[in-house]
């Protein structure tokens, strides 16, 4: 064959359609339009617990919990003085609009 013509060939098998191409940069900002929009909720599912916390449970839950969200399920991490804190902080967290379930990994102090 040719060597013009295989080069033509390699150079046409290489080359995706413009719609294809138009597709997959659609396809790549929804997926990135997706990933801002869970990380802004997380954010602010986190901030919306954080502020329960501190209004049900206390100012000291700010500096001794740790909350963390992913797609609605919570995590609170830290020390607290007592297992009667530990169930509040679990409790306000879960009636917290937007969270799905809550992972409490919260230790008691000394125990």
């Amino acid at each position: 064959m040719n060597p013009i013509a295989l080069l033509m060939i390699a150079g046409l098998a290489g080359a995706a359609p413009a719609w294809a191409q138009d597709k997959t940069n659609d396809q790549a900002t929804e997926e990135g339009r997706q990933k801002n929009n869970e990380f802004v909720s997380d954010a602010t599912l986190t901030t919306k617990v954080h502020t329960a916390l501190m209004n049900n449970v206390g100012l000291n839950t700010l500096r001794s919990i740790n909350v963390d969200s992913d797609k609605g399920i919570v995590t609170l991490k830290g020390r607290v003085d007592s297992e009667d804190t530990k169930r509040r902080a679990e409790d306000v967290a879960k009636r917290v609009s937007g969270v799905s379930a809550v992972k409490n990994e919260l230790r008691v102090k000394g125990g």
